[in-house]
């Protein structure tokens, strides 16, 4: 590993479904990169019982949405970039949390946004032909990942798969579209940092992967 893929800490952005989230488990497993995902984390923090996680508690048994604001108290409580080299799944998801990230997270560190670049109608055939297994959550696709046996966990052997309710066509459109809305302005953001790598998301797995790995100067 160089120097200088040392020194980089890693954004990932990329619609639902684009492939970033398989992208970074594999950037943990091979590169000892450490995964943050805000959901992952808010669990985490509650799970602790510290007075962060009790203040994000709070909110999310009112029903409420986390704020910005407690979302970078969170990062900041959670990333040691002295001791780690961190990949960012799925945030900052706007400009405003794009620009308070920067300032108040990773200003100072050096790091690389990929964006996983990939057409709408491709988008809508794999999320809706995505499935997750009922007991251990794994994570497969009809089109492009299917199991070794119909309908069956490869791992569990016995366990379903069942397709999640946010997956189903229309509520799909709606989450791209949505999406779509919101990071251009993102992109442009990152764009004229001259930090932002983008990544044709359509190829098969491991042709991303070794773009992911030459971006990152490994290969």
């Amino acid at each position: 590993m160089g120097k200088s893929a040392e020194k980089k800490q890693i954004v990932l952005i990329g619609a639902p479904g684009s492939g970033k989230g398989t992208q970074a488990l594999r950037m943990v497993k091979d590169l000892g990169y450490k995964h943050i995902s805000t959901g992952d984390l808010l669990r985490s923090e509650v799970a602790k019982g510290s007075s962060l996680g009790k203040k994000v508690k709070s909110v999310l048994d009112s029903g409420d949405l986390v704020s910005d604001e407690l979302v970078l108290d969170l990062l900041k409580a959670n990333c040691d970039f002295g001791s780690a080299k961190f990949v960012f799944d799925g945030y900052p998801r706007n400009l405003k949390q794009a620009q308070a990230f920067d300032k108040e997270v990773i200003s100072g560190h050096s790091f690389y946004v990929l964006y996983f670049k990939i057409n709408e109608n491709e988008l809508v055939e794999r999320l809706t032909s995505r499935r997750t297994c009922s007991n251990c959550k794994k994570i497969y696709n009809l089109k492009s990942l299917p199991p070794k046996k119909a309908g069956i966990c490869d791992d569990c052997g016995t366990a379903t798969l069942e397709q999640r309710s946010d997956d189903k066509e229309e509520v799909v459109k709606n989450r791209v579209n949505v999406y779509l809305s919101t990071v251009k302005p993102v992109l442009d953001y990152y764009k004229e940092k001259k930090v932002l790598k983008e990544i044709d998301a359509s190829l098969e797995i491991d042709f991303i992967y070794k773009e992911v790995l030459k971006i990152l100067e490994l290969k």
